[in-house]
């Protein structure tokens, strides 16, 4: 086995522990105490892909669900990553250290790759081998044209169902795959598949995950799936949170609206959760960034460019958001309070500014604003009662939404796409300053995805097609009654979505096909059927 490791040169290496540079030959593979078969149950991913370098992961658990099943002491991890599948034309590879303190994950900053091109990798604990996985490299700067294919997702409860959709992204073949939210869920073991109840947390009945180590466990669970593990290894990820990472509805430092008795906690018990939810985040993602322990911060909103075509601004709706106006316990208000939330903001100062600077100067083909909720106007009314509105999403911060649009059309920023999850059905919406004068000019197009696996919630398909005819004229497309995600292919001349849906969550495998596919023609803000 040792053989496998030979001609690896150079290092590159960050993350959770030090890394060390490769000799000419890696070191003969041996046995490592704790280290057996199964150590790499989690598989391996790699993400945020640069024109020159990429992050790989994996974290070793052979006991994913039970505190991963190391000794509490650190394990020298070795990597390779190669121009070919068989590790005949190795490029870089080093030894990382797999420290106990971050759950024995492995985060690999590696650098020096050429621009545009795929690559595959591979780890080596003791003397065990990972699965090799396949990532890709951004085109370079200045590089004109080209075509970039990408899986848009979100939203996988592994408590409703299986997921076909991974299966099927990874069958794709994409360049990229870009997650908007809701990776894990925190809710208690309840699920009508005997081999899909949710990891016990430590103090249940309360419906939610409150340790490091309830949510390390609940994403080896999740990890585990092999659906999962096949698009991880298919191609790099670039990733979001949303709520259910750490706690449904939480806004900034303010945990779920309705919370009562044990269930509630004031802003300093739930910064303890979230600096636990926030760590395992970082430790099961393979995401550039900087995590300080048991802090409650944790920075994920980034911009990557892919030559001159796109320039993905990944937006982060949950840290630095005020609370819902009104803190419905459901998220369900009048649209008034939306309205007048004038200090509202889902983003922060810090990060509006951040974007809109971003959005100002760019010079790409294509500019994607992807976050977590969705942005367009949507409106509903019950019984004649109400007109009311999700305050969760943009229409509960609506001055807010009106600057970034503002911002959007002000900027002259070329060809806007929004990207959303969160509402577990697929959409393709015209995007205007203001809704309410549907005279106005589209200024950019969204494109929400359906859910990997979670369950509908929006009452009925005709309620919402009812109202969408009665209030949200701007709704180009709806669907609710399927699983699936939004394949996305990009040129300099158009911009081009498949909403892909799945016959079943029922079952482990099942067909996935194309429902609508939706262009929008560069120059030419708001989508067409195609």
């Amino acid at each position: 086995m040792g053989a496998l490791f030979a001609a690896a040169v150079g290092a590159c290496g960050g993350g959770s522990g030090s890394a060390r540079s490769a000799a000419p030959t890696m070191r003969a593979p041996t046995p490592v105490p704790g280290i057996r078969e199964g150590v790499f149950s989690l598989g391996v991913a790699s993400g945020d892909p640069l024109p020159d370098g990429v992050i790989l992961w994996t974290r070793l658990a052979p006991e994913p669900t039970a505190g991963g099943g190391l000794p509490a002491r650190d394990v020298e991890v070795d990597w390779q990553i190669a121009r070919d599948e068989r590790f005949a034309d190795v490029v870089r590879g080093g030894t990382q250290l797999a420290t106990a303190s971050f759950a024995h994950s492995v985060h690999v900053d590696v650098r020096g790759l050429e621009p545009g091109r795929d690559y595959f990798y591979r780890f080596r604990a003791g003397d065990v081998l990972s699965p090799v996985g396949r990532t890709r490299t951004a085109a370079a700067a200045g590089t004109a044209g080209g075509r970039l294919s990408f899986a848009l997702a979100s939203c996988q409860d592994f408590q409703n169902g299986y997921w076909p959709a991974f299966d099927a992204i990874a069958a794709d073949h994409p360049d990229l795959i870009l997650h908007v939210g809701d990776y894990i869920y925190e809710y208690d073991p309840d699920s009508r598949f005997a081999d899909r109840r949710h990891t016990t947390p430590e103090t249940p009945g309360l419906n939610q995950l409150r340790t490091l180590a309830d949510y390390r466990n609940r994403y080896g669970q999740y990890k585990s799936d092999p659906a999962l593990q096949a698009a991880h290894l298919a191609a790099p990820w670039v990733v979001a949170w949303d709520d259910h990472e750490a706690e449904n509805n939480y806004a900034g430092l303010v945990d779920e609206s309705g919370d009562t008795g044990e269930r509630h906690q004031d802003q300093a018990a739930f910064a303890r959760q979230r600096a636990a939810a926030y760590q395992a985040y970082y430790e099961h993602m393979p995401i550039r960034a900087q995590l300080d322990p048991g802090s409650s911060d944790l920075r994920i909103y980034r911009r990557l460019t892919f030559g001159d075509l796109l320039t993905l601004n990944v937006l982060d709706t949950r840290q630095y958001r005020t609370p819902l106006p009104g803190a419905p316990a459901d998220g369900i208000g009048a649209v008034s309070l939306g309205r007048d939330n004038t200090g509202g903001t889902m983003t922060g100062a810090q990060q509006e500014m951040w974007l809109v600077d971003g959005l100002r100067s760019s010079r790409s083909r294509w500019n994607v604003i992807a976050q977590q909720t969705m942005m367009a106007q949507l409106h509903g009314q019950l019984n004649a009662g109400e007109v009311l509105t999700n305050l969760d999403q943009a229409d509960g911060y609506l001055p807010y939404r009106r600057r970034i649009l503002s911002a959007v059309r002000d900027t002259g920023v070329s060809n806007p796409v929004v990207l959303a999850g969160d509402i577990h059905c697929a959409w393709v919406n015209d995007l205007r300053v203001d809704f309410d004068r549907p005279e106005t000019p589209v200024i950019a197009t969204e494109f929400v995805c359906t859910s990997i696996s979670s369950q509908f919630f929006l009452i009925s398909e005709d309620f919402v097609r009812e109202n969408n005819a009665r209030f949200n004229p701007h709704v180009r497309y709806f669907r609710g009654d399927r699983r699936g995600y939004t394949r996305v292919t990009v040129t300099d001349a158009e911009w081009r979505a498949d909403m892909r849906v799945v016959d079943t969550i029922d079952e482990r495998s099942a067909p996935t096909s194309t429902d609508q596919t939706w262009v929008v023609e560069a120059g030419t803000p708001g989508a067409r059927k195609a």
